[in-house]
């Protein structure tokens, strides 16, 4: 198993989907082995059970250049001096130099229709290494239908090499009272209701789009409804910033910087609605945190939304704050518009969870082993 990102106090996005899918799956089979590849010393808290033997590989893998040596140098000798069955690497990166059996569980491959909102040298390792990834991989796992399709068609594949394994949210993310809510539009929001973006602040995440929607919306409508920002700042934000400087209600815009777990969900349930309305997302686990928390979203036409979200959001086009600031306002004058969907994203919310994407990722696993059988007998 390839470990990196499993860092204690620091699983974010596929460290998160790492310690999850990982964990279920050597507790569920302990009459396996289980090496687990680390590019740093490890936490005991990653140690799952004890068929879990730790292995730190040098160097810490923390840049383009590291993660080369890391993969084709130290995981590729270290696969070869062991009899392993199979490589498992769940955030998408190989070893090419190793003919071990591999599931390499890519999430998606944003960097190829967004390059412009990834830092330079990570978008040429990413373009020229993962075409030849997808390639070497035995099987790939992607978290959605729309990413399976995208990677096939990208790379050239065929669709019956990549298997859907989803994707799920924190099992932490519930309604939270109304006290509580209170408490936390007071801490906030002076008191006030408001809408919610969580994530990372980048260019893919299109705040910028979401900051003008949020304007024209206040322009058009006398409300006191504010607008909290929680995550911390990416890469790739001038545009955003610009567009901040210039709005006329910028004053009720709120950043609260990254938020504890706690403090994260405390503020997503207390929300009058996530909006999340990115421009790319294999994914994108933030609607399925609000549905959770029993709390509706307004979320991107484009990508996997739709599929994700499946009727249980409001879609808008990322790209026209227009639209965007239509849906909010659909959400603001229509309370029962807004209690239909949190039922339904109740219902949809039960469709994923960690075991499941655990049990659809071992099935990719073994139909790799079967497939090697097979060619070797």
């Amino acid at each position: 198993m390839n470990a990196r990102f499993l860092l204690s106090n620091k699983l974010e996005g596929i460290g998160y989907f790492k310690h999850e899918t990982l964990r279920n799956i050597v507790r569920s089979h302990p009459e396996i082995d289980f090496y687990f590849l680390f590019d740093r010393p490890c936490s005991p808290e990653f140690i799952y059970a004890a068929n879990v033997k730790p292995v730190v590989l040098f160097p810490p893998a923390r840049h383009p250049f590291l993660w080369l040596w890391w993969f084709e140098v130290s995981v590729a000798l270290w696969l070869r001096l062991h009899k392993v069955d199979l490589f498992l690497s769940a955030d998408g990166f190989c070893s090419l130099l190793s003919r071990v059996p591999t599931v390499a569980v890519i999430h998606d491959i944003a960097f190829e229709h967004y390059p412009q909102y990834v830092p330079w040298l990570t978008r040429l390792y990413c373009r020229f290494f993962f075409p030849r990834f997808a390639r070497h991989a035995t099987r790939i796992a992607t978290v959605s239908e729309y990413s399976k399709q995208d990677i096939a068609q990208q790379y050239h594949l065929s669709p019956d090499k990549i298997d859907v394994v989803f994707s799920a949210a924190k099992d932490f993310f519930a309604p939270v009272s109304a006290a509580v809510q209170a408490d936390t539009k007071a801490e906030y929001s002076a008191g006030n209701d408001y809408l919610l973006y969580v994530g990372s602040v980048n260019g893919r995440k299109n705040v910028k789009n979401m900051l003008r929607a949020f304007d024209l919306f206040k322009s058009r409508k006398e409300s006191s409804l504010k607008f909290l920002i929680a995550g911390s700042m990416g890469w790739s934000n001038d545009e955003m910033k610009e567009v901040l400087q210039q709005m006329e209600h910028r004053s009720e815009v709120i950043f609260t910087g990254r938020l504890s777990e706690a403090d994260l969900v405390r503020v997503i349930g207390s929300s009058f609605a996530v909006m999340y309305v990115s421009l790319f997302e294999g994914f994108g686990v933030p609607p399925l945190e609000a549905m959770k928390c029993e709390v509706p979203c307004i979320t991107s036409t484009t990508s996997s939304m739709p599929e994700i979200t499946a009727g249980a959001a409001l879609l808008a086009r990322p790209d026209q704050p227009d639209d965007i600031a239509d849906k909010i306002q659909q959400l603001y004058d229509s309370p029962s518009l807004r209690q239909q969907l949190i039922a339904k994203g109740k219902i949809r919310a039960a469709h994923f969870s960690w075991s499941s994407t655990a049990d659809l990722l071992w099935a990719s696993c073994e139909k790799t082993l079967a497939s090697h059988h097979q060619t070797a007998s």
